[in-house]
């Protein structure tokens, strides 16, 4: 099978998804072979504007050093099962919104990446109690999205990192979008 070949398994499942997912390839430029309807609202992009394309579109100009960093390690070291880090992104409107993006490989029985899956969350105009929801919510999806890819003979490595400090996190994001307010009026 190959990547464009997206198991149904996977497809049923993003369908029912209520949190924003998105699924790219693990070859060449990773581009997205899917998103779902969460992810659509969350940036304002149709799915036909995104499959294909790698999703650092979503970053504009924005520098995102440190989480481009800890982005390519991920990609470049095989045994790195996930990363989760805040990345400044903008939707089609050109809103921007700080992305809590959660990052994990699926393997093929044979252990080669087949997919890259991905979630994500605006914590930018977040409450702390907010952030726990979607971080339980998206440790259900995880849980429930695996009988369905072991269906379609892939593994999804590593587990749901947990935010240390959702009011940290939230805090964060809130100074990076006043200081990109900040630039715009200067």
């Amino acid at each position: 099978m190959d990547d464009q070949n997206i198991p149904v398994e996977i497809s049923d499942y993003f369908a029912r998804a209520t949190i924003a997912l998105a699924l790219a390839s693990s070859q060449g430029d990773n581009p997205l072979v899917l998103v779902n309807d969460a992810f659509c609202r969350l940036t304002g992009y149709s799915a036909e504007d995104v499959v294909g394309r790698n999703c650092r579109f979503l970053q504009r100009d924005a520098e995102n050093g440190e989480a481009k960093r800890q982005i390519h390690a991920f990609l470049q070291q095989d045994r790195q099962a996930n990363v989760r880090t805040s990345i400044l992104n903008f939707r089609k409107d050109g809103k921007p919104f700080v992305n809590l993006l959660y990052m994990s490989k699926l393997r093929g029985q044979s252990g080669e990446v087949r997919f890259l899956f991905a979630s994500q969350y605006d914590v930018s105009r977040s409450q702390p109690d907010r952030l726990a929801a979607y971080d339980s919510e998206l440790g259900g999806t995880l849980a429930r999205l695996s009988p369905a890819l072991a269906e379609s003979g892939l593994a999804l490595e590593g587990s749901l990192m947990v935010v240390a400090n959702s009011a940290a996190t939230i805090a964060q994001a809130k100074l990076t979008l006043a200081d990109l307010n900040v630039a715009d009026e200067s």
